[in-house]
């Protein structure tokens, strides 16, 4: 019996294009309505470079990953949900940190698709599925790349927090922006950095979700590079300096992330659409 050709339930392709269609106005509005940020200075340059990055990159890739889901892609699926996990990651930050704008509930509305987007697609998934698809091929460049990334990010963060902290002073990051705390501290600290060495563990002990983990983490992580070379980019144009050995590492990150990423689609093996809706083994599946 051949198995019948599996697609997204409605409600998670019109949240989809309900994402392209906010993302669109709102990268745009922010690159090219002139003084649309109220932010302090030295965020404008992250802000333009998420949205150069979103617009440029995201959109494209989130449609073409949509269309192949739609059409029963295991590999689009994969990326469909790196994607908005991205997505779902840049609007958390924007709802949580920029000064409000006219743009605020564009924002929380974009919060609100991709997390419903998000998970509904991660419990829709199948771990086994996707495990028996990529087959017995080594993992251990993927389990060592998370890893290292992971470790990068703490020790980026806490270079700047720990200081701060036994002096009893805020970060100078958090002063000159103006904020009261920094976001991206604590998504990158509490969320990002756990789901990275989480995922590396699974996939060493070879279970299910690893896999699962393993592709939307490669996604967000070539992103994370590109992210911050489209603000380099953004910080030249201003006449701000840059430094470079950041510029250097973020760039290896995202090339070698992409490069992992492709690799891992290319060993998602086409065939029979049996790894979604109810045939999950759980958060513990081998």
């Amino acid at each position: 019996m051949t198995a019948s050709r599996t697609t997204l339930p409605r409600p998670y392709i019109l949240a989809s294009l309900a994402t392209l269609v906010l993302t669109v106005i709102a990268t745009i509005v922010g690159l090219f309505v002139p003084g649309f940020y109220r932010d302090a200075p030295v965020l404008l340059p992250q802000v333009y470079g998420q949205d150069l990055l979103t617009l440029v990159v995201a959109v494209p890739a989130l449609a073409v990953s949509l269309y192949f889901t739609v059409d029963g892609s295991l590999r689009g699926y994969i990326v469909w949900l790196g994607v908005t996990g991205y997505l779902l990651y840049t609007y958390a930050s924007y709802a949580f940190m920029t000064a409000f704008n006219e743009l605020y509930l564009v924002y929380v509305a974009l919060l609100g698709l991709t997390l419903y987007t998000f998970v509904g697609g991660m419990v829709r998934l199948n771990p086994t599925g996707l495990k028996r698809a990529v087959g017995e091929r080594s993992v251990r460049s993927y389990v060592a790349f998370q890893l290292l990334v992971a470790l990068l990010v703490v020790t980026l963060w806490l270079a700047d927090i720990l200081p701060a902290t036994l002096a009893g002073i805020t970060p100078e990051s958090v002063t000159a922006a103006n904020l009261p705390t920094n976001v991206i501290y604590s998504l990158d600290l509490g969320v990002l950095v756990p789901a990275y060495v989480i995922s590396a563990y699974w996939l060493g002990k070879r279970r299910a979700w690893g896999y699962v983990f393993t592709g939307v983490v490669l996604a967000k992580i070539a992103t994370l590079g590109l992210a911050v070379l489209s603000m380099v980019v953004v910080m030249v144009a201003d006449g701000q300096s840059v430094v470079l050995p950041q510029v250097v590492i973020f760039g290896l990150i995202s090339a070698v992330g992409l490069w992992l990423l492709i690799r891992f689609l290319r060993s998602v093996e086409s065939g029979p659409a049996a790894w979604t809706a109810g045939a999950s083994s759980g958060l513990t599946g081998k």
